[in-house]
């Protein structure tokens, strides 16, 4: 998040539009939200957010890289807290993931909700979404490799699917066994590809 500039006690205009449109797009899908709901939650002038935002599309590229941002620094402070050791970060992740989708107004993964709202794989929605994919990947297969698993590509592959599959079952089903289950079925992963 955007520091508060001093003395304000109100975040700068761009986070407050960021945020009022997190919370709509989050709550209500992407689609459903028009610039003119976020304008009036905002409290702002049409001049005001066109000022910030000129597209819808760049409001929901903001919102998503936002998320993104939040995703990777949780992750780099699960790998800091566990001084690197994988399976510890692993379970972090797994505990993260379950512990969030027990949260009140949980609605699923924000990128697997937009990707669904968005099927052009060309739209700036879906890059901004593939690329946050990539770099999750990325990362599980990094902390493979650390533990040397053989084949950390297709492991890496299989725990993205895990954790998809546990955004949605957090959603749609019971969210009190997303976050146990998931770190066993990544360790049932693990001893597969070692």
């Amino acid at each position: 998040m955007t520091p508060t500039p001093a003395g304000t006690g109100t975040p700068p205009m761009r986070e407050r539009i960021i945020e009022a449109a997190a919370e709509l797009f989050y709550t209500q899908g992407i689609r459903a939200i028009s610039a003119e709901k976020i304008i009036a939650k905002v409290g702002i002038t049409k001049v005001t957010f066109y000022r910030h935002f000129p597209t819808k599309d760049e409001l929901i590229v903001a919102y998503l890289e936002r998320r993104a941002h939040w995703e990777r620094t949780a992750v780099e402070a699960a790998r800091q807290a566990t001084g690197g050791q994988v399976s510890e970060v692993f379970r972090l992740i797994a505990e993260g993931i379950g512990a969030e989708s027990c949260s009140p107004g949980f609605r699923g993964c924000p990128f697997i909700n937009a990707a669904a709202e968005y099927a052009d794989a060309e739209h700036p929605v879906r890059r901004v979404v593939d690329a946050h994919r990539r770099w999750f990947k990325a990362t599980i297969e990094e902390m493979l490799e650390e533990i040397g698993v053989t084949d950390a590509a297709s492991a890496a592959d299989q725990l993205v699917m895990l954790r998809d599959g546990a955004m949605v079952a957090g959603y749609l089903g019971d969210p009190q066994t997303v976050g146990r289950s998931l770190y066993n079925a990544g360790r049932a992963v693990l001893e597969f590809h070692r």
